[in-house]
């Protein structure tokens, strides 16, 4: 297919986008990953259901930084809003929350709604092009 199509090698221009359980495994090649891809697009990311439970907010203080660029999307009434457990919305937060600590290149942006795709949708423009914004000078 490279013989057709003009398709670049470096991981600056690659990148992964998903919705609920897809927004977890986007962030999960991400970091497995930062040597092939490096913008991350998770909205209404499911991190409460792995197996052992959520590892990254642990996983992004205890890691030297990877070279990632993560854009966040959460809605706070998404599953389990207001219970203590399984709680969609705090998952999300605590990830930003690491990621900020950990010094990340990172945006959040917080909804109204629950786990629905209409603000991912509405938002998508701007999250790509906030991906793929030239590196800040300095």
């Amino acid at each position: 297919m490279t013989e057709r199509f003009s398709i670049t090698d470096d991981p600056d221009q690659w990148g992964l986008c998903g919705i609920s359980s897809g927004g977890n495994c986007a962030f999960t090649v991400a970091w497995l990953s930062p040597d092939r891809f490096r913008r991350v697009l998770c909205c209404l990311s499911s991190f409460v259901q792995m197996p052992t439970g959520n590892l990254y907010p642990q996983l992004i203080r205890d890691t030297l930084g990877k070279p990632l660029r993560i854009f966040l999307q959460a809605g706070h009434r998404d599953i389990n809003w207001n219970e203590s457990d399984d709680n969609w919305f705090a998952s999300n937060l605590r990830i930003a929350a690491a990621l900020a600590e950990a010094g990340y290149d990172f945006r959040l942006v917080l909804g109204d709604g629950g786990h629905h795709p209409n603000h991912p949708g509405v938002l998508l423009p701007d999250a790509l092009r906030w991906l793929w914004r030239p590196p800040d000078p300095g």
